[in-house]
């Protein structure tokens, strides 16, 4: 009988505190173990001022129907040691899906990489919004990776490998896109990295094709080759670097629920008159006078075509950028990322680059956005100088429904207009009250089977 009563009162205590804890540790029953690899991307060789912008199909990556969890990287050398960004700059590494028609034979270039015409593959973009083959990556972060979190909490998932999705005679692959400047030597580092177009000698993009007068930096002045200028006399070794990514997932199973990968752009052009997003990708900050308060602000005005529950957010920025923010036409904060800039040498603290974004992870079902509403992006830099390419780019995550005891819950807060905090704070203490009042009764109870009462247990 005793083992019973006790059994009894801690499930109880048990599913009271459940209601308190995060959703990840409350409501998450699936029993995948989350699987972690770490691959090496083909290796690309630098020397003082050269640029690699690399372009790897059929990478290694996980296979099968599965749920991405997390995908982090950096820039190592041979030995497997970190490089700094004052010696090679990380200015992105993209990652996109493809489906690739199944052929027997394989084209390979002089690198070892998959030679692919458009003919052999079809993108497999996100959910949006940018247009033109623009921004349509799953993942993808410049000199913050380090210091980024892309963790996808419990029980969500990115959904890839579908084979219900995958069109017949062909098969899931990835890309990875790897640009890097090797700054060691730089006469002009900041220059360099915000490829400035005097400092790479260049007035014609890659494919030949004069550049506009009034475009003074970004990224058609630092493509694949180019070479930006180094102090006169000093010498550095080539060496062979390579992207170290690691890669974190479960097995799709019933219990996980997708997520959505919106990017929004603010240089898209979009407005209600004119609905196409056409997403420049970069722009430039100009400088203004103090009393302007040496911040430029740019915002763009998008909508959403099908919302959902806020998962997670975080926004993509250059060195100068001192923050990003989403919200509502009427001003609501929705998420807000802010830059994190090293103050020391080592890698992933180098004083003076942004070395990370502070990211958003709402509590389940606390921002709902409805389909077609509109949203705002806003991108700040500050503008004590002139800064050349910069992005200001916002990712989030958007799930169509939430874990089935979270949606009860929240349902409940909408009908009785009580705010979340609330009513978890008076969960916890009805939690709080209930194992006190449990304690005090088992005592009681105690003492009395001492003196030969037993309970009746149902």
């Amino acid at each position: 009988m005793k083992s019973c009563y006790q059994g009894w009162l801690f499930l109880l205590a048990a599913t009271l505190l459940a209601q308190n804890l995060p959703y990840s540790q409350a409501f998450w029953r699936n029993e995948n173990e989350v699987k972690t690899v770490v691959f090496l991307s083909p290796k690309f060789v630098l020397e003082p001022g050269s640029v690699v912008d690399g372009y790897y199909y059929n990478i290694d990556f996980p296979r099968g129907h599965i749920a991405l969890k997390s995908f982090n990287a950096e820039v190592i050398d041979e030995s497997g040691n970190p490089i700094p960004l004052h010696e090679t700059y990380l200015h992105h590494w993209v990652v996109a899906r493809y489906y690739r028609q199944r052929r027997d034979v394989r084209v390979l270039e002089d690198n070892g990489n998959e030679k692919l015409s458009k003919s052999d593959y079809m993108l497999v973009r996100n959910s949006g919004i940018c247009q033109n083959h623009s921004l349509g990556q799953y993942f993808g972060l410049g000199s913050e990776t380090r210091k980024t979190e892309t963790h996808v909490p419990d029980p969500y998932g990115i959904e890839v490998g579908n084979p219900a999705e995958i069109p017949d005679g062909y098969e899931e692959q990835w890309m990875l896109n790897v640009h890097a400047i090797d700054t060691r030597g730089a006469e002009d580092k900041l220059g360099c990295i915000e490829c400035r177009c005097d400092l790479y000698n260049v007035t014609e993009d890659e494919y030949g094709r004069p550049l506009r007068p009034d475009y003074v930096g970004g990224l058609h002045c630092c493509y694949d080759k180019a070479q930006c200028r180094v102090r006169k006399g000093f010498e550095g070794a080539r060496r062979s670097l390579y992207l170290r990514y690691t890669v974190k997932w479960v097995d799709w199973d019933s219990s996980i629920l997708p997520v959505k990968i919106y990017i929004f752009d603010v240089t898209d052009t979009w407005t209600r008159s004119k609905p196409e997003h056409h997403c420049q990708v970069e722009y430039d900050v100009g400088s203004c006078h103090a009393d302007e308060g040496w911040t430029d602000n740019k915002r763009a005005t998008l909508a959403l075509p099908t919302g959902g529950y806020l998962i997670y957010g975080v926004a993509h920025q250059h060195a100068g950028g001192i923050g990003s923010s989403l919200y509502r036409e009427g001003g609501q904060d929705i998420c807000s990322s802010i830059p994190i800039y090293g103050d020391g040498k080592d890698a992933g603290n180098e004083a003076g680059y942004l070395v990370g974004m502070s990211t958003c992870y709402p509590q389940p079902g606390s921002v709902k956005i409805s389909d077609g509403e509109t949203l705002i992006v806003e991108s700040r830099y500050s503008s004590a100088i002139n800064h050349t390419g910069v992005m200001g780019l916002f990712y989030i995550l958007v799930a169509d429904q939430l874990p089935q005891s979270a949606s009860t819950m929240h349902s409940l807060v909408q009908a009785n207009g009580v705010p979340s905090s609330y009513l978890f704070a008076a969960v916890a203490l009805i939690a709080v009250v209930a194992i006190g009042a449990g304690v005090m009764i088992h005592n009681r109870l105690k003492h009395r089977r001492e003196d030969g009462y037993q309970p009746i247990v149902f």
